[in-house]
């Protein structure tokens, strides 16, 4: 998959360049054609005198386009395809590295998956007949319910608690005294 990618994006880059040359020789004509329209530079009375002249004019505007291209954009634009292309590398280098050690992971949960079938299937043939201790522990392992998980409390009283008010029994309450923190003291 990837190369098809890399030939059509170089193909699609080809395109453009031509495009772009065809585009730069249209106009640096033009600009000739206008010159010498305008009869701003030498105007001569022989026709292939002209033309040669007018074609080494769009020469030198073609040639001054392409060093002002170079010079200013070329550079910056190689630089952004390097580091694009250095980024795509490395993310294609982090993908496969990916991929090795998710393999290797799993070949190794095989392996160690095999080792312990092969120890269960040893200890079988070593003692046929016999449950095996890891199953027998599962069917002889009580059981866990939600009763399993109330917390222990260290109170073991199951009277009522008193909350400051008693609907039983009426007491006086003006018989009893207030201690220097503001509670009521016990009754001795």
């Amino acid at each position: 998959m990837q190369p098809d990618y890399d030939t059509s994006r170089e193909s699609d880059q080809a395109e453009i360049r031509l495009m772009g040359l065809i585009i730069t020789q249209a106009i640096s004509i033009g600009i000739a054609v206008g010159i010498f329209d305008a009869g701003l530079w030498l105007t001569l009375d022989d026709p292939t005198v002209n033309g040669i002249t007018y074609a080494m004019a769009a020469f030198a505007i073609q040639g001054i386009a392409y060093y002002l291209f170079k010079m200013f954009f070329q550079q910056g634009m190689d630089e952004k395809a390097r580091m694009a292309s250095q980024e795509r590398e490395r993310r294609n280098r982090y993908r496969s590295m990916e991929f090795t050690f998710d393999r290797r992971r799993q070949d190794m949960e095989m392996r160690m998956q095999e080792a312990q079938l092969e120890a269960e299937l040893n200890w079988m043939e070593e003692n046929p007949g016999k449950t095996p201790p890891w199953i027998q522990q599962r069917m002889v392992e009580p059981s866990m319910s939600t009763y399993d998980f109330i917390p222990e409390t260290g109170a073991k009283d199951s009277s009522a608690l008193s909350l400051g008010l008693s609907f039983e029994k009426e007491e006086d309450n003006s018989k009893r005294v207030r201690g220097s923190d503001g509670k009521f003291k016990k009754k001795e």
